[in-house]
């Protein structure tokens, strides 16, 4: 039998649990799924890739059928490499759309094996993004409702890295 096996590439910073919930149904769908941590630079991330990595792997504890990797690069590079060809992407609002839709026909122009699935969270969850959470918590809000523990404990230690409350601040004002 053919493994069917998938990549749910993100940032991830911080997860939270409508990411939890798409990796898990994904995990139904297919033989194993690579979680890929993607650096997002340009993105300004809050918390490294490692630290990214170790809160996916606290969250979801011990699942053989899930891989946690970094992702340096273009998706279709890391594609290659792993040897996996489908990759899932999670759409909350028809706002999501667009974006992921353009990025999938890229990614099917720069890899033509490449196929994309789409998956929508859980309905508690269509709200969140790392980007809301993030902010709530910028502002001392309690976000143990929207993350995993771990990624709640995190955020309580400051926001992640040393120096990274201040830097989110000034991105605020920005």
């Amino acid at each position: 039998m053919k493994e069917n096996r998938a990549i749910y590439p993100g940032s991830f910073d911080p997860v939270h649990l409508g990411h939890l919930d798409v990796i898990r149904r994904s995990t139904q769908i297919f033989s194993s799924v690579i979680v890929a941590v993607a650096a997002s630079k340009a993105k300004g991330p809050l918390f490294s890739v490692d630290v990214r990595m170790q809160m996916l792997r606290d969250s979801l504890g011990d699942n053989p059928a899930i891989q946690i990797l970094p992702l340096h690069g273009l998706l279709v590079d890391f594609a290659r490499e792993q040897e996996v060809f489908t990759v899932i992407r999670g759409l909350r609002a028809v706002s999501d759309f667009e974006f992921e839709f353009q990025m999938a026909l890229m990614n099917r122009k720069l890899e033509p094996r490449l196929e994309t699935v789409y998956l929508t969270p859980k309905e508690d969850y269509t709200y969140l993004s790392s980007r809301i959470v993030k902010e709530v918590a910028l502002f001392g809000g309690d976000v143990e409702k929207f993350v995993p523990a771990p990624a709640a404990a995190r955020l309580k230690m400051g926001l992640g890295e040393p120096g990274a409350a201040e830097q989110a601040r000034l991105r605020q004002k920005s």
